[in-house]
């Protein structure tokens, strides 16, 4: 029974990834994530008691998936400044391919929710205080290391969020996509490392 429960959990927690991500939490209707995971309303409504309860754990696992690689790469006191750099491009690109609606999600809890989206980060601790920044940091000091780290993640993130315009274009279409983004696998870092010259 329990197995049962957690499927029908994660059924429904998919199905509201998908309609929160393409309608956005405002626009979404329960009977529309109840239609997309295939279920009835009062089965939704006894997993989940409210639209706001589903959004809030969705949006937690989302960015905690987001982000769950980023902390340990940042606080890695065996990584050159170099290697974090190579390594956080390389599992931010192949993370955001496997999750290509994660970016426009993130985005819409940044704006409604700031502080929840900076405490579930630990923003203060995991992030500005790593030994990452502390790097930057010791390397550059006329940049604060919070510049490098904004431009690091907008180079990794931009393309993402920009990437239903491009595929307008029939120039741009998905294997043209991916082709630019595996290129930005070397070329983020090495114009990151510019900066730090």
């Amino acid at each position: 029974m329990k197995t049962k429960n957690a499927s029908t959990e994660e059924k429904i927690k998919e199905a509201a990834r998908v309609v929160f991500t393409k309608k956005g939490y405002a626009a979404t209707k329960t009977r529309d994530i109840a239609e997309e995971a295939g279920l009835n309303l009062a089965l939704l409504n006894y997993y989940f008691r409210s639209k706001e309860k589903l959004f809030e754990i969705v949006m937690i696992e989302n960015l905690q998936r987001l982000f769950s690689f980023l902390a340990p790469t940042l606080n890695n006191k065996k990584l050159t400044l170099e290697e974090k750099i190579e390594a956080i491009a390389t599992n931010y690109i192949d993370m955001l391919f496997q999750n290509p609606d994660l970016p426009l999600f993130v985005l819409s809890e940044i704006r409604t929710h700031p502080e929840r989206f900076a405490a579930i980060i630990q923003l203060d601790t995991l992030v500005l205080k790593s030994h990452f920044m502390q790097q930057i940091q010791q390397r550059k000091k006329k940049i604060h290391p919070l510049q490098f780290l904004i431009s690091f993640m907008g180079m990794l993130i931009f393309p993402f969020i920009s990437r239903p315009v491009f595929q307008t274009s029939n120039a741009f279409k998905e294997e043209a996509f991916i082709q630019l983004i595996e290129e930005r696998k070397k070329l983020v870092p090495e114009w990151m490392n510019c900066m730090l010259e």
